[in-house]
Order: C-alpha cells, then sequence, then structure tokens
C-alpha cells in the first residue's frame, strides 16, 4: 500500500513538473531556447512505459502507475505540440 502512495505522489510530481515550461511556452510564443529533441525522446520513452503501464493495469494493479504516466505522457505531448508550433519564432 505504501509503494502505492509513494508511485502515486512521485508520477504526480513528475506530471506536474511539465506545466511551468508548457506555461512558458505559451506565455513567450517561443522555443528558441529549447531542444526539440529532447523532448521527442522523453516523450517516446514515456510512450513505451505507457504500453507497460496498460499491461500493469490490466494483468496487475499498476492502475495508479497508468494514471500517473498518461499524465506525464499527455504533458510531454502537449510541449512538443508547443515547441512545433513556436520553433520559428
Amino acid at each position: 500500500m505504501i509503494f502505492n502512495i509513494v508511485q502515486v505522489i512521485g508520477g504526480f510530481i513528475l506530471a506536474i513538473g511539465n506545466i511551468p515550461q508548457i506555461l512558458q511556452l505559451l506565455r513567450t510564443k517561443s522555443a528558441k531556447d529549447l531542444n526539440g529533441k529532447t523532448f521527442l525522446f522523453m516523450f517516446i520513452g514515456m510512450a513505451l512505459m505507457e504500453v507497460y503501464a496498460v499491461q500493469l493495469a490490466v494483468h496487475d494493479n499498476g492502475g495508479a502507475f497508468l494514471f500517473t504516466n498518461t499524465l506525464s505522457l499527455l504533458s510531454l505531448f502537449i510541449i512538443n505540440v508547443l515547441l512545433l508550433k513556436y520553433r520559428n519564432r
């Protein structure tokens, strides 16, 4: 039980950790100081972990991991979309 709580807290912190970057991109409408490859690789890695999280949720007790991983994947997706949108500004 304690490990589920630790996982949810850690996963939530990782997911909301991208919010400042999203807000910065929206406020400045510029991605000139960011390396898009970094966020692309992070997104690919998180997407692969999402496959694992789905497998855990289906075959075990991985619902918390799936939830927090999905939040992280969504926030990285938003960052990548914003990087594409603001890359030439």
